[in-house]
């Protein structure tokens, strides 16, 4: 009669090939967790505490800070409990909830690196309209169409995920709910499913990166025709130009990790899922931080008069 019905509870067996180990790793993620969530809450508060960081490019940087403090704070704490004290269960519910959050937050990543683009592309090449294209009203013509993309895209992949039956297997090896595991758990057909998860990742991440390389193709050519004043501009870009590239690198990992199945041990795939929701949410503050010289310097203040500097030096 089980095989019959449709499960409605999975049980997340991540890592449970590591056997007695399996706890042990909530040591790693959860320095990485911490550290995500300080280093971004520090990076927010201090855009938001200084006047003088109240400038587009600033807050969209503050705007890339809370989308990293989003994935750790909602997604990770589940999965290092599961980890510590063998919490498995999660219902389809809560599982499409959380695949529901994970790849608009994910989708979000990627389009604030396009708006990020623009805001160079607006800075570089057209700086005597900048205010005026980077105000609030016309920013806004850039931003809602790309929202309302994701919303939709995502929302059609997730929902379509939650009609599926699943009757055989309630095993899903993960550490939180991707959409092609979920799927993968289904009986009857599923070349639907797969189609819409190919065309949302054609026109969410792949859409995006074209844009954002069109913009810095552009952006480059400008700096090389107006000379050494343009060369000066563009180190505002390269900050942005590495943020892309691990962002997309991780991805890409975790992408084809999971679809290039025989190649990747299940514990490989599980590790470089995860990676994608800590890595690249520890490594953008870090960088923002080092090469910003802006937000470099009010860290800096502000460590010093916690007196967290001083403490350091001794």
């Amino acid at each position: 009669m089980d095989n019959v019905s449709s499960h409605k509870h999975f049980i997340l067996n991540g890592f449970n090939e590591l056997g007695a180990l399996r706890p042990v790793l909530f040591i790693p993620f959860s320095i990485m967790y911490i550290a995500s969530v300080s280093a971004n809450s520090l990076l927010l508060y201090i855009v938001i505490s200084e006047r003088s960081l109240h400038s587009p490019m600033y807050i969209l940087i503050a705007g890339m800070a809370s989308v990293d403090l989003s994935f750790p704070l909602v997604c990770i704490p589940s999965m290092l409990l599961g980890l510590l004290f063998d919490w498995r269960g999660i219902s389809l519910g809560g599982c499409l909830v959380q695949m529901e959050f994970i790849h608009f937050v994910g989708a979000f990543q990627s389009t604030f690196l396009v708006w990020m683009a623009l805001d160079r592309y607006f800075a570089i090449c057209t700086p005597l309209y900048y205010h005026e294209r980077m105000a609030i009203p016309r920013f806004l013509k850039f931003v809602i169409p790309f929202l309302i993309r994701n919303f939709l895209l995502n929302t059609l992949m997730v929902s379509l995920a939650g009609t599926l039956s699943f009757c055989a297997s309630n095993v899903m090896n993960h550490c939180f709910c991707e959409h092609m595991a979920l799927v993968e758990l289904a009986c009857g057909s599923t070349a639907i499913n797969n189609l819409v998860g190919l065309l949302t990742a054609a026109f969410i991440p792949v859409a995006d990166f074209l844009l954002i390389t069109v913009s810095y193709i552009i952006i480059f050519s400008s700096v090389l025709s107006s000379g050494k004043t343009g060369v000066k501009a563009l180190h505002t870009c390269v900050t942005h130009i590495v943020v892309i590239s691990v962002s997309l690198t991780v991805a890409l990992t975790a992408y084809l990790s999971y679809r290039s199945k025989n190649g990747f041990p299940a514990v490989v795939r599980v590790f470089f899922s995860i990676m994608y929701l800590l890595f690249p949410s520890c490594f953008n503050p870090i960088i923002y931080g080092m090469r910003t010289t802006e937000i470099r310097q009010h860290i800096l203040k502000t460590l010093m008069c916690c007196g967290f500097v001083q403490t350091l030096k001794f």
